[in-house]
This record gives C-alpha cells, sequence and structure tokens, in this order.
C-alpha cells in the first residue's frame, strides 16, 4: 500500500511540475489576493476549516471576487485528511470591454482528500478535490488537483525553520467540454512565527486556454 502511494504521489509530482510550462504564451495583467486560512482543531482526529479570500483585479479596491469556505475535516492519519466543505462566491465580472460589472452569485460544496509526505527536508502536500458548483441557475462539476511545496531555507539550532520558500501548481477540470478550465502556479517566501501562525507573500500566475492573469498573493494560515 505504501509503495503504491508512493508511486501516485511521484506521478502527481511530476505532472505538478510539468503543467507551468504551458503558461509562457500567454497574455497576463496583475492582480492582488489577499488570502486568509484557518483551522481549527477539536481534538486528535476532527478539525474545522475557515477561509476568506478577497481577490482584486488592481492592487486594491476593485473586487474581482469574494470567497467564503468551511468545512469539516477528519484525520485518517497524522498526514491524511478527508475534508467535507462548503462555499460561496460572489463574482464581479466585467462585461466585456467595458467598466460595466455584473455580479455573479456560486453555492459550491467540496470534497477533498490532502496527503503530506517528506523528501529529505522538502515537505510535500497533495491536494485532491471534487467541486459540485450552483452557478446562478447553472450547474457543473469539478476536479482539482494541487501540489505544494515547501523548502526550509533558515535553520536554528532548536531545530525550527521558521524561513522558507514555497511554491504550488494547481490545475482544474470540468467534468464537461472543455475539460482543461484553469491553472494555478505561485512561488513566494513564507514565515513561520508560531505553530498558530505563518504569513506567506508571493506571485502567481492563473492561465486559461487563451489568456491568463498574474496575481501578487498575501497569504496568513491561522491554527487556533
Amino acid at each position: 500500500m505504501r509503495k503504491m502511494k508512493k508511486k501516485v504521489n511521484i506521478a502527481a509530482l511530476i505532472l505538478g511540475l510539468m503543467l507551468p510550462f504551458f503558461a509562457l504564451s500567454q497574455d497576463s495583467n496583475l492582480g492582488n489576493w489577499l488570502i486568509y486560512i484557518g483551522n481549527k482543531k477539536l481534538n486528535s482526529k476532527w478539525n474545522i476549516h475557515n477561509e476568506v479570500q478577497y481577490r482584486n483585479y488592481n492592487a486594491i479596491g476593485d473586487l474581482e471576487q469574494l470567497l467564503l469556505r468551511t468545512g469539516v475535516g477528519y484525520n485518517i492519519t497524522e498526514n491524511d485528511n478527508i475534508l467535507l466543505g462548503y462555499g460561496y462566491i460572489l463574482s464581479e465580472n466585467y462585461i466585456g470591454e467595458s467598466d460595466d460589472k455584473v455580479s455573479v452569485n456560486e453555492h459550491r460544496i467540496f470534497q477533498q482528500y490532502t496527503t503530506k509526505q517528506k523528501v529529505g527536508k522538502v515537505a510535500l502536500s497533495h491536494r485532491y478535490r471534487f467541486e459540485q458548483r450552483f452557478v446562478e441557475s447553472d450547474y457543473k462539476m469539478r476536479f482539482r488537483y494541487f501540489l505544494g511545496v515547501k523548502i526550509p531555507l533558515q535553520y536554528k539550532e532548536e531545530g525550527e525553520n521558521p524561513l522558507y520558500a514555497s511554491m504550488y501548481n494547481e490545475i482544474f477540470l470540468n467534468s464537461k467540454s472543455s475539460v482543461f478550465d484553469r491553472n494555478r502556479v505561485f512561488g513566494g517566501i513564507g514565515y513561520k512565527f508560531s505553530d498558530a501562525l505563518r504569513l506567506e507573500l508571493g506571485y502567481m500566475n492563473q492561465f486559461f486556454e487563451n489568456s491568463s492573469r498574474d496575481q501578487v498573493n498575501v497569504i496568513a494560515f491561522v491554527n487556533f
């Protein structure tokens, strides 16, 4: 079982590292995402996930999307977690080339499995998420695979490595045509202040079939 799991994660790692190269020919614009990701530990097995993302078309003030997400998770093992969640998403989409916007409401149910592993000092995380999306009167389904990499950049005698490099790649696939929805590539620097708080600052490129956008991401991870 462990050998099979290792092979699956290695294959996923190779896939995740190859995908960013498809973004090289895309046009892009710069925006900003402010992200809060929280986790409330109930006991050794159960936890509550909560998340807020405030996404802007520019530095701040031109809302692109507001995302609220929550869920209940269960730890199968120390490194494996399953989660059932709900999300509300408000999108402010520009109409064509005009300055006018239209508001789009989405309710989303999702199921996910997350597993973590270590390769030397490098920490890897794999997340598999299946979403059922209710976008106004339309129903959609989507699969997402996330590969995260954390590399320590600082060593202290007490064994802590507060400064680290953070990278991830996430691909989104629809259940209907067109199957490819989008891909996100992120690279940045993180700092762990304590077991309760760490912050990341970095750059993300999100690309679609014929376009892409560049984002500055500020992410706060809070455990309480």
